[in-house]
């Protein structure tokens, strides 16, 4: 019998940051990233004032959510990689099974953890404290050989348990490579099923790994009623990596696994995401980022940038190198007018002075994005924060 339960997919406003929560009709629950960017004492806008930050207080909403669900766990918590603006804070939310400092009775547990072999694998030092703290729990996680699955060839696992004495043989269970379902939800029970598209491989030399190239991309494929509505989580990556994707996938004649109506664009909306010179006011994609986008998307898609605002043309943030760049914006804005869709920006949803979490409802008839949230607002000029590159 097929699924009749609608799921919705929130997007948080967090600047240039990532955190993305899937909550399922049945009541499963899955977080994608956790970077808490709030400062609460305020952001400073362009005179020095001491302003409110419009970013949202990502634990009270995380909080509030489930307690009116009467949980505090996450079936799956997924970092897609290990940089900052996707970990920020969040050794202070989670209950983190090898430390009993991090054990408290208001954490949230997480039962099972998704991570890419790079957030296992690469050097500490290289990594900002909250990091540092959430590689703890996974190694911890991958030496009890439970709570956790690591994407990535088992290969190059197996090569890094050698060089650092663990037993390969033991944690095969936890390993799965890209081109597989992720275990735990099937379409036919949970009405979603997650396909991983990447990494496809990571250097064997952690200090140059570049977590932007090895990040997790995968679709979210969700069912009610027997439709179907596709969702692509590409995370931080790069134009090189999403064309691998594309080339990999057409090799396999598995297509179908890159359609979609909702696009999480990658990096933040940074032009090195579509293609490879930024632009005067636009930034031309190369032919797979086209495909993917253009040939790809449905008619009615959905795209969502999780960043600052777009800015204007000459400002300081437009002059900076940092996402997002207006001229990626102005190729996805494109694309939402070829294919009749919605582009929103995390910071400029409903509006830019006081910006509320997106929305968007999966039911029979695909996704939605929920517009009811107030729009009213005292108006806020807060300068931006640190944006992520």
């Amino acid at each position: 019998m097929a699924n009749q339960h609608k799921h919705t997919v929130t997007f948080y406003p967090l600047g240039c940051a990532d955190t993305t929560r899937i909550d399922l009709g049945n009541g499963r629950k899955v977080l994608f990233d956790y970077a808490h960017m709030r400062n609460d004492n305020g952001r400073r806008d362009w005179y020095g004032e001491d302003q409110e930050d419009p970013r949202c207080d990502l634990p009270k909403l995380l909080r509030e959510d489930l307690s009116a669900a009467n949980r505090n766990y996450y079936d799956v918590v997924a970092f897609t990689h290990l940089d900052e603006d996707h970990t920020n804070r969040a050794d202070e939310f989670f209950f983190l099974d090898f430390s009993s400092a991090h054990q408290g009775k208001d954490r949230i547990k997480m039962n099972t953890m998704w991570v890419p072999a790079a957030a296992l694998v690469e050097n500490r030092n290289e990594l900002c404290p909250s990091a540092t703290t959430i590689q703890r729990e996974i190694r911890h996680r991958f030496d009890k050989g439970s709570g956790i699955v690591i994407f990535s060839r088992p290969g190059h696992i197996k090569e890094w348990c050698e060089r650092t004495g663990r037993d390969f043989e033991s944690k095969r269970h936890l390993i799965k490579d890209a081109g597989e379902r992720a275990p735990g939800f099937k379409l036919d029970e949970d009405g979603l099923e997650f396909f991983v598209h990447a990494p496809l491989a990571w250097r064997a030399n952690d200090t140059l790994l570049d977590r932007n190239d090895h990040c997790l991309v995968m679709q979210a494929l969700f069912e009610v009623g027997g439709v179907r509505t596709s969702m692509l989580l590409t995370s931080d990556a790069l134009k090189e990596t999403l064309s691998d994707i594309v080339q990999t996938t057409k090799r396999h004649n598995n297509e179908v696994r890159l359609q979609w109506d909702i696009y999480a664009t990658p990096h933040h909306g940074s032009y090195r995401s579509v293609g490879p010179v930024k632009g005067e006011d636009y930034t031309d994609p190369t032919e797979d980022i086209k495909w993917l986008l253009e040939t790809q998307g449905r008619t009615g898609c959905i795209q969502v940038c999780s960043s600052e605002r777009n800015p204007m043309k000459g400002t300081e943030e437009d002059n900076d190198d940092y996402p997002p760049h207006r001229q990626a914006l102005a190729y996805y804005n494109d694309v939402k007018i070829m294919k009749a869709g919605d582009l929103e920006v995390t910071m400029e949803f409903p509006n830019s002075n006081a910006p509320k979490p997106i929305k968007i409802t999966i039911g029979s008839s695909g996704g939605e994005i929920d517009r009811s949230v107030a729009s009213s607002a005292a108006y806020i000029t807060s300068h931006p924060g640190n944006r992520a590159g």
